[in-house]
C-alpha cells in the first residue's frame, strides 16, 4: 500500500510529491524489535527493513518498510490525546480482512499486533499497493487533459458507489457499526467531539450544530461508508488511471451513504472556489474537466437511485466534521503533544471552515 494518513487529512498545504521523508524523532519506533516480530510471523523477510515515514498522517502513523523484495506498511496510532472511538488497529485490521474479498481493492493485511511490549502499542502490517496517489500538484511527467481529468472524477465518485453497494452481512461486517439513526448520531457526536478539543483561539460553532440538530435529515440507508473518501486515497494505475487500492479504513463502518458523499465533498476544491480553499487543496479536483461538487452528486444520484433531498444538510456536516478533525489534530499541537509544524495553524483554517458553514446555511435561507 503507497501511503496513507489513517483518519480525515486536514486543511493545508499541499503534501510533498513524494509522500515520504525520514521518521520525525517523535514518531520512532524500535525497527530491529519491529522486523523480529515480523520475521516470526512473515515468510521470506531477509535483512534489516529500510523505513520511512509517509508525510501526509494527520491521525494514524503510517510507514514504508522496504525489505529486499518485499515492501510492508506499517500503521500505530499517534501519541497524545485520541478521541475514544479512534486509532482502533485491531477493527481497522478486521474490516480490511472482511471487506478485501468483495471491494478487491483494499490493501491485503499481513499482521496484526496486539503486544505493547514491542513498540508501545497495538500495529498491524499490510502489502504495499503500488500505484499512483494524486495530491495537490500533479507529478512530473503526468498531465490531465480535460477528458483525463473527467473520466478521473467520475471513477472517484463511481468506485464510492459501488463500495456502497457491498453486502454488509455477506462480508461479515453486519455488526460494523449500529445501523439506523447514522445521522443523529454523526450530528451529536461530532458536536460532542468538537466541544471536547476545541481551544480558546477557535471558534464555538453553535450557530452550526443548532441548524444541523435542526435540519437533520432521516437516514437515506445503511450501508458500508468509507468516511475518509479523497484522491489521494485512492491508488491510480499510471497508465490508465483506473484504481488499484484504496487506503485508510480506520473510519469505515455501517452508515448513510450520503454522510460519505458529503464529507468526501468537504475536501473537494473546484476551479471557482474561493482563494483559501484553492491555496489548502490536497487534491486536483480543481482542473479542468474535474466534475464540480454538484455533478457529483448527481452521477452518484443517478448511480444508486438514491434520493439526495436538500444537499444543504450534508455540505454543511461534511465542513464541520472537516472542522472538529482539524480542531482534534490542533489540540495535540496547542497542547504540545506533538510537534509536527503541518499543524501549527489549524486553528486558522478552522475559523474558516465555520465561515464557509455560515454561508451555506446563508445561501439555504434556514
Amino acid at each position: 500500500m503507497s501511503r496513507s494518513p489513517a483518519s480525515p487529512e486536514p486543511p493545508g498545504p499541499p503534501a510533498s510529491r513524494s509522500g515520504r521523508r525520514a521518521v520525525r524523532a517523535e514518531d520512532a519506533f524500535d525497527v530491529a524489535r519491529v522486523d523480529a516480530w515480523l520475521k516470526e510471523r512473515l515468510d521470506g523477510l531477509t535483512g534489516t527493513p529500510e523505513v520511512t515515514q509517509f508525510s501526509g498522517g494527520a491521525s494514524n502513523l503510517t510507514y514504508l518498510l522496504r525489505y529486499p523484495g518485499a515492501e510492508l506498511v506499517l500503521r500505530r496510532p499517534p501519541a497524545g490525546r485520541k478521541a475514544s472511538s479512534a486509532h482502533d488497529m485491531a477493527r481497522e485490521y478486521r474490516v480490511q480482512e472482511r471487506l478485501r474479498p468483495v471491494f478487491p481493492y483494499v490493501p491485503a493485511v499481513r499482521a496484526l499486533c496486539r503486544d505493547p511490549e514491542v513498540i508501545g502499542g497495538d500495529f498491524y502490517v499490510m502489502d504495499r499497493v503500488p500505484g499512483l496517489i494524486l495530491r495537490g500538484r500533479l507529478p512530473e511527467g503526468l498531465t490531465l487533459d480535460r477528458a483525463r481529468a473527467r473520466r478521473l472524477s467520475e471513477t472517484f465518485v463511481d468506485t464510492l458507489a459501488d463500495l456502497h453497494r457491498v453486502d454488509a452481512r455477506a462480508a461479515g461486517l453486519g455488526d460494523l457499526g449500529r445501523g439506523t439513526g447514522y445521522v443523529r448520531r454523526q450530528v451529536e457526536g461530532w458536536t460532542r467531539r468538537y466541544a471536547q478539543a476545541r481551544t480558546w483561539n477557535t471558534p464555538r460553532f453553535g450557530r452550526v450544530t443548532s441548524w444541523l440538530a435542526d435540519n437533520r435529515p432521516d437516514d437515506v440507508a445503511t450501508c458500508v461508508i468509507h468516511n475518509d473518501w479523497r484522491l489521494d486515497n485512492i491508488v491510480l494505475d499510471p497508465g490508465d488511471l483506473r484504481v488499484t487500492g484504496v487506503l485508510d479504513w480506520e473510519m469505515a463502518t455501517l452508515g448513510d451513504p450520503l454522510m460519505d458523499l458529503g464529507s468526501a465533498l468537504a475536501y473537494w476544491v473546484q476551479a471557482d472556489d474561493d482563494r483559501i480553499a484553492r491555496a489548502t487543496r490536497r487534491q486536483p479536483s480543481h482542473l479542468p474537466g474535474m466534475l464540480t461538487r454538484a455533478e457529483i452528486v448527481e452521477r452518484y444520484r443517478e448511480r444508486t437511485g438514491l434520493p439526495v433531498g436538500d444537499w444543504t444538510f450534508y455540505e454543511v456536516f461534511g465542513l464541520f466534521r472537516l472542522a472538529a478533525i482539524a480542531q482534534q489534530i490542533y489540540y495535540r499541537y496547542h497542547h504540545g503533544q506533538t510537534r509536527n509544524p503541518a499543524f501549527r495553524n489549524l486553528w486558522l483554517a478552522v475559523h474558516y471552515l465555520d465561515r464557509r458553514c455560515r454561508r451555506a446555511i446563508a445561501r439555504a435561507g434556514r
